[in-house]
């Protein structure tokens, strides 16, 4: 998570990191997605960053660079380099809204051409309904849990039920 915060914040595609940084676009991906990175790989992104390889190693401890290494404005280089609970709550909201947006458009793609199909094939009946309906009923799944209509099973319910699993709070 903390590449891709780096990346964000200098407003980077993967793309763009990989040009700069001369790691393929799928190693950045695996990455991202927290995958262990090979040492040449940190090396690069971390002179890429401009910032220290030992900050993008999770076994690194944060704890004695925050206090020897205070800005002026109260806030040190290594908290910005944390990926805070609230951060990676966004970003993976982003990314469900991202795929949302994508199953949004490939359905009205696929549609409309299906639609196309239907009127110019067997303009007498419209089984092209059939498949919309089908298929906006999935649509309108993926709504519901990317936009939390019904919060049914959201984190208070999740951790109700780690808890009551454990026998104890967590």
């Amino acid at each position: 998570m903390l590449i891709k915060k780096l990346r964000l914040q200098r407003g980077w595609s993967q793309e763009h990191l990989s040009q700069v940084s001369g790691i393929s676009v799928r190693t950045i991906q695996r990455i991202e997605r927290g995958q262990k990175a090979g040492l040449e790989s940190l090396k690069s992104l971390a002179a890429v960053f401009e910032i220290d390889i030992t900050s993008l190693q999770p076994e690194a401890d944060m704890t004695s660079n925050q206090i020897s290494s205070e800005h002026s404005s109260g806030l040190d280089r290594s908290s910005q380099l944390q990926v805070t609970i609230e951060e990676q709550r966004a970003m993976e909201y982003v990314q469900g809204l991202k795929a949302f947006y994508g199953h949004l458009a490939t359905y009205i793609i696929v549609n409309i051409v299906l639609l196309a199909v239907n009127w110019f094939i067997t303009p007498g009946y419209f089984w092209v309904l059939w498949v919309m309906m089908g298929w906006g009923i999935g649509l309108a799944s993926h709504a519901v849990a990317t936009f939390e209509f019904f919060n049914f099973f959201d984190a208070d319910w999740e951790k109700r039920e780690i808890e009551k699993r454990l026998g104890r709070d967590l």
